[in-house]
């Protein structure tokens, strides 16, 4: 898709903004909402050509694990927690196995591509750290 003809910032000033957000601790959704609703950028993709996570690699401030990926372990590592005061949860139970399967199935996508390092096997224990 071509550049869109309203947008009138450049690209090194769209990858200023994109990096400043980012060392404000925004993720790559929360900067690319930012960019959409206050800077009427679009898709940053459509504009500079390369996606928010293409731009923070190239400058050496992407996160050690897809943003994908580290939502679903937060959300299983809340969901633990919330086991452990009501173990009897039945509904939560069976909510954490389905996130947990999905953890799996995205990481092993996530080492195919060479995302992650190869063996990288999901733990509870350790995503709990990784977490907090």
């Amino acid at each position: 898709m071509a550049r869109p003809e309203w947008v009138t910032y450049s690209n090194e000033e769209i990858e200023e903004m994109i990096l400043k957000f980012n060392k404000e601790g925004k993720s790559t959704s929360e900067i690319g909402i930012i960019l959409r609703d206050q800077y009427g950028i679009p898709k940053v993709k459509d504009v500079t050509g390369e996606r928010i996570t293409e731009i923070l690699k190239r400058n050496n401030q992407a996160g050690e694990y897809p943003e994908d990926l580290m939502n679903l372990i937060k959300r299983a590592v809340n969901i633990r927690d919330h086991l452990e005061e009501n173990p009897k949860d039945l509904h939560s139970k069976r909510g954490l196995t389905i996130i947990e399967s999905r953890i799996r199935k995205l990481a092993s996508y996530y080492v195919s591509e060479g995302e992650l390092p190869e063996g990288w096997r999901y733990n509870p224990q350790q995503a709990a750290l990784l977490v907090k």
